[in-house]
């Protein structure tokens, strides 16, 4: 059983790996995991190379701060929202991978044209409504868009997805990242993707629930 302190190391050695796949540029995004019946999340404003365990701040999931000295990240909204709705998700992970990111501004969910989308949960990979970040709106959205789903574009944003682990959380949006650029690149080349059917995706899922790629 992880310790606080685990968690505490885990999150910041996830939110350096983040950084490294260039996918939180000037420090954008952000990540938690559960710990008691609140969270442990990253602070605003810090750069991730500089964050010491104790710069973590714990939150109830009413969005009442248990202990910190820091301001808690600006989306503890929509990660407080997604661990109330989702008793399984263990773990959060948000990104402004460049890819994801930039057909999330086309507002574009990604379709079944390749199997591994249902490494998210589903035949898609919704697209959220927009809302402004920081916001409720923004966290309702987010959860909506998520029924079913592991993972989730937000709208002219980035990308949010979830696991048992930090590990596999982290996982899903390196998987959601590269479905994003194989996409974008149909997209570009003028082709029209082959989408997989409802019945293929449910075969696929089942395959996958063999492996718990991201129950790691």
């Amino acid at each position: 059983m992880s310790t606080e302190r685990d968690l505490r190391e885990a999150l910041i050695v996830t939110a350096l790996e983040m950084e490294r796949a260039g996918f939180a540029v000037a420090k954008s995004g952000n990540l938690s995991c559960r710990f008691g019946d609140g969270m442990l999340i990253t602070p605003s404003g810090l750069a991730y190379e500089s964050t010491e365990p104790d710069d973590l701040v714990w939150m109830a999931l009413d969005g009442t701060v248990r202990s910190g000295e820091r301001t808690p990240s600006s989306e503890w909204r929509f990660h407080a929202a997604i661990y109330r709705a989702r008793p399984e998700a263990q773990a959060i992970v948000h990104t402004h991978s460049p890819q994801a990111s930039a057909l999330s501004c086309a507002r574009r969910s990604i379709p079944a044209f390749h199997y591994t989308v249902a490494l998210a949960g589903g035949s898609d990979i919704r697209c959220a409504e927009y809302a402004t970040f920081g916001t409720q709106e923004l966290a309702d959205n987010a959860v909506r868009a998520l029924e079913g789903r592991r993972a989730v574009l937000l709208a002219n944003h980035g990308v949010i997805a979830f696991g048992a682990t930090l590990a596999g959380a982290f996982a899903l949006v390196e998987e959601v990242e590269s479905l994003a650029g194989r996409y974008l690149a149909l997209l570009a080349a003028g082709l029209e993707p082959v989408i997989l059917d409802e019945e293929e995706m449910r075969r696929v899922a089942v395959q996958f629930s063999k492996y718990k790629r991201f129950d790691r």
